[in-house]
């Protein structure tokens, strides 16, 4: 059952847009599903909520320490109210999806990721749940670094958001602990938009029109 969800991002406008921020965009999605308010923590270094779902209290975090340091903030937040690795949500952005995609998992290495690093660090333990939002890869590792942190275009910012929409479904059942429909949910692949029906095909049920009549052979030509 997880009891503190973490989104993962940079402090300040001019991180608020960049890719590396997507944590705190699927963080703040959750927030406004559920009508709650962040508010600066200082013992937790970051900004949260403590909201009631189901007769639980569960947590909402985004550290303002930023991403080098968010092991900071979740650490002193998950001591504090004894929550167990296995029982927090990191929500972070990830190059090895595309845009579009998210992955579910429990445990696994940091795979270069700075933030997971020192969260890891500082749990003492690499057993907290991860939501890897596809951010895509520039092509070039020595670009990473610079990638992560300018803005998406447009088409890419709005399959990351469609994939944060799909993801919140997997939500309550976070909660409940019933994580294989939570992986189920996260992974299912979304709906292709059927084909527009061609307009010369009848609808269903109504009588295709009849071609017209060819003239007679012998019928001579319209003035």
């Amino acid at each position: 059952m997880i009891r503190l969800l973490v989104g993962l991002g940079n402090p300040g406008p001019e991180y608020e847009a960049t890719r590396h921020n997507a944590g705190f965009w699927w963080i703040d999605a959750l927030a406004r599903q559920w009508g709650v308010t962040l508010h600066p923590e200082r013992a937790y270094h970051g900004l949260a909520a403590r909201p009631t779902r189901h007769g639980h209290t569960v947590w909402l975090l985004e550290p303002q320490t930023y991403m080098n340091l968010s092991g900071k903030s979740v650490g002193a937040l998950a001591r504090f109210f004894k929550i167990a690795p296995a029982e927090i949500l990191i929500v972070h952005d990830e190059l090895d999806l595309p845009p579009g995609q998210a992955k579910l998992k429990q445990g696994g290495s940091a795979a270069g990721h700075n933030g997971l690093k020192d969260i890891q660090a500082q749990l003492g333990s690499a057993d907290f749940w991860r939501l890897r939002l596809g951010i895509g890869h520039p092509g070039d590792r020595a670009e990473v670094a610079a990638y992560v942190l300018r803005r998406a275009p447009e088409a890419e910012r709005r399959a990351l958001e469609e994939s944060i929409q799909r993801s919140l479904a997997a939500v309550e059942s976070l909660l409940s602990g019933d994580m294989g429909r939570a992986v189920s949910l996260v992974h299912a692949r979304p709906e292709r938009p059927k084909p527009p029906r061609p307009a010369h095909l009848a609808a269903p049920g109504t009588p295709a029109a009849r071609p017209a009549a060819a003239p007679p052979a012998d019928a001579a030509p319209a003035p």
